[in-house]
């Protein structure tokens, strides 16, 4: 069986990027319709004592309420990354990249969708959070910091595994491979510069 042509690997991989997106903007989103409708600002409860509490609060900031204060700072960065992301896309050829940048997108779009959305105004939303877990982290946040999260974690895995964009490995044994090919063409040309002459011989060769 012939390997898939760059044009249909590149549908492929653009349709999982699309897929992971969409999931992991509407579970952002229903998790936030959910919060907003059943809780009040400041109500928590416990799910799992204190190692798992939703406890409602509004973020100006950036994931798990840093920076706040600079929302319209943070809602133009967002909207760059988007951007950046979709034009992007079309270089990758790696169902695990396709992951990475569909778990980004859809975490950085839905956070972006509360600021452009939510009160106070346009472009300066305050973002919904909602899980607190005290033991691991002393902020809150909501499904679309840990989707960033775990994209950065995973960028990061792919990156140390040598895992390029169009899913070929880098390998120490490829890399030793290519330096010792760059090595042998190296002292080829130094030969070539300075050649040998084999036939030659000291004057008193054969002399007795």
């Amino acid at each position: 069986m012939s390997p898939a042509s760059p044009s249909k690997a590149s549908a492929r991989t653009l349709a999982v990027l699309a897929l992971v997106a969409v999931v992991a903007y509407s579970a952002d989103q229903f998790t936030k319709f959910l919060v907003t409708s059943n809780l009040t600002v400041g109500e928590s409860v416990p799910v799992f004592g204190q190692a798992l509490v939703l406890y409602f609060v509004k973020n100006s900031g950036a994931a798990f309420s840093l920076g706040a204060g600079y929302t319209w700072i943070f809602s133009i960065l967002a909207a760059v990354v988007v951007v950046v992301i979709v034009w992007f896309a079309r270089r990758i050829r790696s169902r695990a990249w396709a992951i990475v940048f569909g778990l980004l997108l859809g975490g950085v779009l839905g956070n972006l969708t509360d600021r452009l959305f939510r009160e106070p105004s346009f472009g300066l939303g305050h973002v919904v959070d909602f899980i607190s877990t005290p033991w691991m982290l002393p902020a809150i946040y909501n499904v679309a910091d840990i989707c960033i999260v775990v994209s950065m974690a995973l960028f990061i895995l792919l990156t140390l595994f040598g895992v390029n964009l169009d899913g070929t490995r880098t390998t120490r044994a490829s890399e030793r491979a290519a330096q010792d090919a760059e090595d042998r063409e190296a002292e080829a040309d130094a030969a070539t510069l300075d050649p040998a002459e084999p036939g030659d011989a000291s004057p008193d060769a054969g002399r007795q």
